[in-house]
């Protein structure tokens, strides 16, 4: 498959890795990014193991000629804010039915650009952990699962062979119907846990303690509010179940809000809190810490002019 993965951060350097290496063809997987990167690329495992990989990489503005018009599917990998001006910068030259594969963090851009796209859009949830080692490859933090569908139910055929296609690259995935759900629950457990460990600069097991666990809970009352209104159903476990397993699975983790703060970077906390905010406003809802919440992450984010993506 010829792959155009766009956004070589810590998850699209991931894919390209994985696919690459279990490819017989090297040179069908080409990273898009602000900036060309070494063409080796090394994976770390979650065992310490590492492998070292060619993968070629290049800008919007310096993609071979006809390499976007040959994608046969396209990983939109970018930071929520980010991705649909990246997509924009290669869209013109992609043939109109195109796959397109949203990776992104909360419940925006995905309808958006399933709406805009000509060609079919799924979007991707994943657990899978990683982060950066330099500009020279990817550390894989921890093994996850990763979910696949489209949110207007055309696409299950094509969800299943690029479930299957990233499966037999060592990246378990699975085909999904009911994909909408999955991101507004992974969005729901990132708005109880994100913006907090961002706002502290604490890790994720710390909000178990003092004073933070109730100011956890109650984000947890606002976002269950919320939920209820969409109509999206609870986990089988409740809310609160849910959003403290995923703390306690990773308690030695710094979310990637935290990261971005203490990196200066702009958070997505647009993509996360947003769609809760806009939801509580649309059902009369009040959402005063959801609120309180994303104007402190609005105050930090750097200037409109400082907004990059990866």
């Amino acid at each position: 498959m010829n792959t155009l993965i766009l956004g070589p951060g810590a998850v699209g350097r991931l894919l390209a890795l994985h696919l690459a290496t279990r490819s017989t063809n090297a040179d069908s997987v080409m990273l898009v990014g602000r900036r060309p990167l070494p063409r080796r690329q090394t994976l770390t495992t979650p065992t310490g193991q590492t492998f070292s990989q060619e993968i070629d990489s290049a800008t919007a503005a310096t993609l071979p000629a006809g390499l976007a018009e040959r994608a046969e599917i396209v990983h939109l990998t970018t930071k929520a804010y980010a991705a649909e001006a990246a997509f924009e910068a290669i869209a013109p030259r992609l043939a109109p039915d195109t796959p397109l594969v949203l990776w992104q963090n909360g419940y925006g851009v995905q309808p958006r650009l399933s709406e805009r796209w000509t060609g079919p859009v799924l979007c991707a949830s994943t657990t899978e952990g990683a982060y950066l080692d330099g500009d020279t490859g990817a550390v894989h933090a921890g093994r996850g699962q990763t979910v696949i569908g489209d949110l207007a139910g055309r696409h299950a055929r094509l969800a299943g062979h690029v479930a299957a296609h990233l499966s037999a690259a060592g990246l378990a995935t699975g085909a999904v119907d009911d994909i909408r759900v999955r991101l507004w629950h992974k969005l729901a457990v990132n708005a109880a846990i994100n913006p907090l460990v961002a706002r502290f600069r604490i890790r994720n097991g710390q909000l178990r303690d003092r004073p933070f666990r109730p100011m956890v809970e109650t984000v947890i009352d606002e976002v269950a509010a919320v939920m209820a209104a969409e109509a999206i159903p609870a986990p089988a476990s409740g809310w609160s179940a849910r959003v403290w397993a995923v703390v306690s699975a990773t308690a030695n983790n710094r979310a990637s809000m935290l990261q971005d703060v203490l990196a200066g970077r702009p958070t997505e906390h647009d993509a996360i809190l947003g769609p809760l905010l806009a939801a509580g406003r649309r059902h009369g809802l009040a959402t005063p810490v959801l609120a309180g919440l994303n104007a402190r992450l609005v105050d930090a984010s750097p200037a409109a002019g400082r907004v990059t993506r990866d």
